[in-house]
Parts: structure tokens; sequence; C-alpha cells
């Protein structure tokens, strides 16, 4: 492989692809690369084609996938066959540029773009107010009032004034027209550079020889006026667009860009977050954020960690608390231990998904694509037909008519219609931690019939409430009394050294919250029994199953349905906590606003019928399916998929895998790592079930807006286009009126920014 330029060098450091590449590796050992790539100079649907086209010419690249409406390419390449350097050489060539997705390199990109399309803006329309006051006096004049030679000396500074709108401020149209060709596509600019060069050249054979062919009426007002308008909107569609990028940009700033590596010898060393490595333990400055996934090392310390799950408040971290890359340390310098960097992070996970999202482009956005390939040609020939129909008419105002033609009924807000809104819904989702794999999901969710939702981490808090202890009576059986607090404030001081759920539950009970610990020692605990610690007077207690406490010689009778540990001297128990399962704070909500929606819902889980009837009833669902295996869950939407009706899944990402694929749109709780192993169409990152309500309603309203943005796109072709052919519109007319409409699509869109 040829040597990259200088300046794309750095492109091919493997620690600097980090930011914007995942790397994978199949079965058979062959590393294979995925980077995001941002892009520029992109104006239509049809350029994400040309830039595909380039890519998948390169050799090595294996699949390129280009969104229009995000501008960024997805580009799966082998390493072995082809450089990132030159995947971005070949969007050059194809007359777009390219960077890495990732921060710096972006936001240059975007605001060389922003200020370069300023000034094709700033140009064109100085140049179109000069010439319009060339053109006035031969509008306002009365016949033989304007000289001959005066008229001709006007229409000869429009010209001159009409030459840097054609060379500069129309470049990017004629380049766009001109690579469309040149790939045997017909893309959005070709009949619109089409009308401009029709317009200029008519204009300019009227102004040499105003006895020709030509006539001798000029076009150099309507024309400078249609560029201005048609680069006004394209101006604030690349701002929308810009703004889109700015919010996964954020996301990817939340990281530092260096870390404090603390050495084996206490010395400190600052380095690149991509060179850190799992172990590697960190110090973190009051203010910074953590640059990876790990747990505190040392100290405690607050952590605000709103940007990665929309929680306002800083969450307490004590020693050995998990800590989120990307969240900011409130509290104190602390020290940490990395456990995950890069894209297995959370944070990576977060990014992952939201670049995927911004690079599809879903079935509504396709179907509309090849509407709009089709409506070209009839664009064309419709045009051609006016012309030649007018020429026979009157053949003054046949290149007029032609223009008008070409213009009104370019395709700009049809293309604009459905990813404009949809990428705008992606956005407000993502927002409130609502993140999208797959941007079809959205509509789907919006027409579905049931939903499944299991219930265990999903409706219930991954960690269970302590509802109760009481004493063990002699006999084995379990009393009325209840376990006095010091009895109780022993045991969870001993369930405080372990990480089990439900010691954890007994070690969170607010009732035991002021009492003084236990100074255990030569704690141990045996997987699947329990634990057992020494009391400072030497005294051996267990903590765990029944028969584990009482040594294996009998077992204490406990409720059959709950939950439960024991806790006392080893072969002694004399208390038993049970524990249920604690409803998330929003679940009797949510459940609530999804009947009321109309929706069918019905409860998957594998617990026993009498634990699970009873979460149900608390809820108010009717539906219940328990003791249910994968399988059976499999089933249940099959089964109503085969009865007609459109199924969602609501699960927590990792069991359910199997349904979450069979249904018609999924949806997973996520939180830390599991996020990236999730197979769902949609992540809840906040855990929070009223963002599924949100997302079936705003899915609603997309579909709203999409249909009404359909509908004015096509209202205002029908509207126009009969004004066009009779020459009651002008050109320049035509110009705004496109404008307006792409306009007014995205403006439409914008509104389904308030999720």
């Amino acid at each position: 492989m040829p040597a990259a330029p200088a300046d794309l060098a750095v492109l091919d450091d493997p620690v600097e692809q980090q930011a914007s590449t995942r790397w994978d590796t199949d079965a058979q050992g062959r590393r294979t690369a995925e980077t995001s790539l941002l892009l520029s100079g992109m104006h239509c649907a049809a350029c994400a084609g040309l830039i595909e086209a380039a890519l998948l010419r390169q050799p090595g690249v294996e699949r390129a996938d280009v969104s229009a409406a995000g501008q960024r390419a997805q580009v799966r390449w082998d390493p072995q066959a082809t450089r990132l350097s030159s995947l971005v050489l070949a969007i050059r060539a194809a007359g777009y540029d390219a960077a890495p997705d990732a921060a710096a390199p972006a936001r240059a990109l975007r605001q060389r773009e922003r200020r370069t399309a300023l000034w094709r803006l700033f140009v064109a329309a100085f140049c179109a107010m000069q010439i319009m006051m060339f053109a006035t006096p031969a509008y306002v004049a009365d016949a033989g009032e304007l000289a001959p030679d005066l008229r001709q000396l006007l229409n000869w500074g429009s010209w001159l004034l009409s030459i840097p709108v054609m060379l500069f401020s129309a470049g990017p149209l004629f380049q766009g027209a001109w690579r469309s060709l040149r790939q045997r596509r017909l893309g959005m600019d070709v009949p619109v550079a089409l009308g401009i060069a029709v317009a200029f050249v008519a204009g300019s054979g009227a102004t040499f020889d105003p006895g020709g062919v030509f006539g001798h009426e000029v076009y150099f007002d309507s024309m400078a006026m249609f560029v201005s308008f048609l680069l006004g909107a394209r101006y604030l569609e690349t701002l929308a667009r810009h703004r889109a990028a700015e919010s996964l940009e954020s996301a990817l700033a939340a990281l530092p860009e260096t870390a404090q590596r603390l050495m084996a010898d206490g010395s400190i060393e600052a380095v690149s977050v991509h060179r850190l490595r799992p172990g590697d333990r960190v110090q973190v400055a009051l203010g910074a954020s953590f640059p990876a996934d790990g747990r505190l090392a040392s100290g405690s310390t607050q952590a605000d960690e709103s940007l990665l799950t929309g929680e306002s408040m800083p969450v307490p971290k004590a020693q050995g608390d998990e800590l989120v890359g990307g969240s900011v340390n409130l509290g104190t310098p602390v020290v940490m231990e990395v456990e995950r960097v890069g894209a297995d992070t959370r944070h990576g996970a977060i990014v992952s998904l939201m670049r995927q999202a911004l690079t599809q482009r879903p079935a509504l956005a396709r179907r509309a694509d090849a509407w709009a390939g089709p409506f070209l040609w009839a664009v064309l020939l419709l045009a051609a037909a006016a012309g030649v129909a007018w020429w026979w008419v009157e053949p003054a105002r046949a290149v007029a008519v032609a223009v008008a033609v070409l213009i009104v009924t370019c395709p700009c807000a049809l293309s604009l219609a459905v990813p404009s809104a949809l990428l705008t819904s992606a956005g407000a989702l993502a927002r409130r931690g609502v993140l999208l794999q797959r941007l079809d999901a959205l509509e789907t969710l919006a027409t579905i019939d049931r939903l499944f939702i299991d219930k265990t981490g999903t409706l219930t808090e991954d960690l269970p409430v302590c509802t109760g202890a009481h004493l063990v009576e002699a006999t084995g059986g379990l009393s009325s009394v209840p376990a006095p607090p010091e009895l109780m404030a022993r045991a969870a001081s001993l369930a405080a050294w372990s990480s089990h759920p439900l010691a954890r539950a007994l070690a969170a009970w607010p009732l035991l919250a002021d009492a003084a610990p236990v100074a255990w020692h030569r704690v141990t605990e045996v997987a699947g029994q329990g634990l057992e610690g020494t009391d400072p007077q030497g005294h051996v207690w267990r903590l765990g199953q029944s028969a584990w406490v009482q040594g294996g010689a009998r077992v204490v009778n406990a409720a059959p349905d709950a939950p439960h540990v024991f806790f006392g001297p080893v072969g002694q128990p004399v208390v038993c906590a049970a524990f249920d399962e604690r409803l998330r704070s929003d679940a009797v909500e949510a459940i609530h606003a999804l009947r009321q929606d109309g929706l069918q819902l019905t409860l998957l889980s594998g617990d026993s019928p009498a634990r699970a009837t009873r979460l149900a009833t608390r809820l108010g669902l009717h539906d219940v399916q328990a003791q249910a295996s994968p399988q059976d869950k499999l089933e249940a939407v099959a089964a109503a998929q085969r009865r007609g009706e459109r199924v969602g899944m609501l699960g927590d990402g990792v069991n359910d895998a199997p349904v979450l694929a069979q249904a018609d749109v999924s949806l997973a709780m996520g939180r830390g790592a599991m996020v990236s192993r999730l197979h769902a169409d949609a992540v809840l990152t906040t855990n929070r079930l009223a963002d599924v309500v949100t997302a079936r309603r705003l899915g609603q309203r997309m579909l709203r807006v999409t249909r009404q943005n359909l509908i004015w796109a096509a209202a205002y072709n029908l509207a126009c286009v009969p004004l066009a052919l009779a020459g009651w519109l002008p050109p320049w007319a035509a110009g705004l009126g496109m404008a307006l409409s792409s306009l007014l699509v995205v403006g439409n869109a914008l509104r389904l920014t308030r999720a």
C-alpha cells in the first residue's frame, strides 16, 4: 500500500483510531475494523449512493453505509488490505470530504463547512440584490421608455454579477450534479443545476446577441435569487444537522483526553485515555471526569452521571463502588482502579449506539428515496415538454417556463420529509436516555398492538427489599414475634461483607441505618450457602440458608414463595429475614399510561405463579404467564404474531435475547457494561419505565409529522406545477417556494425536539 499523505498519516495510528473505530475478530481469527466517519459536502440522498460506491471500489472495504441525513458513514474494512487514510482519500476523490467521527477533527470539519456555506450564501445574496437593482428599470419602465443601449448596459452589469454566483455560490450544486451523472445516477442537484445553467446560458445569449435565437429577455435576477434562496435553506439544514452532531460530540467529550496514571513507584504519569488498560490505578481530581469504567480504590466521593443516565442528583460513591467513565467527580480527589476501557465501557457503548442510529437509512427514508428517483425523471421530461410547448406558443417565455418547472418540482422537501423527522426524534430520545439501535424501531413502537413485559429486572429493581424479620422457634417454625433490633443490626453488619443481592438488601434496610456495626473478623463466604464470621467475643455466627446456619441438622420451614435468609450462631438459627421484590418507582404510572393508550400488556415471568400474580395485581395486569422458560416466552410472542398482532418486548436484554430478537420491536433496560451486550432495538439507559411511554408517544407524533411533511411536499408540487406550466410562476418565485418548502419540512420536524 502506498504511503499516506502527511496530513492523513495520523489516521493510521491504531491508538488514535480507538476514538472512531471498533475492532472485531471472526471465527477464523481475521481482524476487521468498523469506522465511523463524519462527512461534508452532501446535499441530497443521491450523494450517499455516490460515496458508498466510491468506498466499495476500494480494496478491503466490505461494507459502507452512508446516511445523507446524518452526514455520516459507517465503513467495515480489512486492515490487511487498506488503511483508514485510503478511505478518506477515496471520499475526497469522489468530491466530498471526511474525518474520523471524533470530537476535534469533526468539529473543525463542521466549522469549515459552516464558514464556506455562509460565504457562498453571502455572495449569492449580495449579488442577487445588485442584479435586482439593475433589473428593476426593465420591470417598471413603460414600453419604449428604456433606451436599448441602457438596457444592454444593465444586462451586461447583471451578467458580470452573475458570474460569482455561478462559479462560487452555485459551485456545490454543479459539483453534485456532475458527480451524479458521472456515477450514472440521478440526484436532486441535477434538475437544479440544469435549471440554473439553462437560465444563465439563455441570459448570456440574450446579453451578447439580443436579436439572436435566445431573444432579448435575461434571467440573471431569477437565477441569482433562486440560488440565494436554495443556499439559505441548505444553510439552515446544515445548522440543524450540526446540532445533532454536537449532541453526539458532547457524549464523546465526556471522557477526558488524558489520565493521571499511578506508577508502581508512586509517581504519576500523564497518559492518553486510549493507553489505559484494565488494572491501572488512576488519580481523578475534583471536577474531572472518570476516564474509564472501574471501581473506587480509595476514599469516597460523589459522581455526576447525568450525561449518561439522565439522573440529575449526584450519586454517592464509597470504596469499592462502581464508577462510570464520563461521569464527573464532585466530591474529593480519589483513586480509581480501571476495569473496562474504550469500546467496552458504558460510555463507549452509548456512543456506539448513537453512531449506529445516525448512520442508518430507515425503511421510511428508503421508501421516500425510491419515489424521489422516478420523480426526478418525470421532472426532467415535464420541463423539456413544457419548454418545447412554449417554444411554439411564445418562444420568449419558453426558457423561463422550463426553468421554473425544473426548480419548482425539485423534490428536496420530499427527500427531507422522513429523515429530518426520524433524526430529530432519535436525538430527543437520546437526551432522555433512550438510545435507538435501529431507527425503524420508533415507527414500529408507535404501531404495536401488544407489549410483552419481563418481570425481574424490568418491572422490579435489581435489589430486593427486606420486608421484615421474625424469631425462629425451637421447633424449627417461624414465630410471629419480630426479631429485636440489636439482633438484626448484628445480622446486617455481617451481611455488609457480601455482594449477594439478599445480603445487600439486608445491609441497606432503612430500619437499621443508625445501628452500630459489629467488628467481625475471619469472615468467609461459601458460594450458594452464606457467610460465616467471628464476633469480638469469639462466637461464630452464620448468615444464609437454613441448612447452612443449622449445620445441616434440620431445615427451618419458611414461606415457599418468599426469598429469605437465616441468622444465628452455628447450629442455632434464631432469626429469619424475609424479602420481596421492589417495584420500580414509576412502574405503576407507566403501566397505567400504556393501558390508557390502548396497548395490550402481557407479563412474562419465570417465577412461580403466586409471585407473578401478586406483582401483576399490584400493577393492574390481568394477562400473566408464569414459570415461563425462554422457549415459552418465545412461543408466546410468536403465537401473538400468528394472530396478526404487532408485538413489542420489554426485557432486561441478557436472558431475554431470543424473545427480543423475535419481537417486531424490542426494548431493553440497560445499566453498566450490560449495555454493550444488548440485542434490543432500543436501550433505556436510565431504567425509567416512563421512557417507554415517552418513546411510544413520540413515535406516534413522528408518524404524524412525517405524514404532514409528505402531504405538504406533494401538495406543494401539485399546486405549483400547473402554475409553472401556465407561465404564471417566474423562476425566482419557484426558487423561493422550493426553499420555503424545504424549510417548512425541517421546521415541522424540529417540533419533535420536545420529547
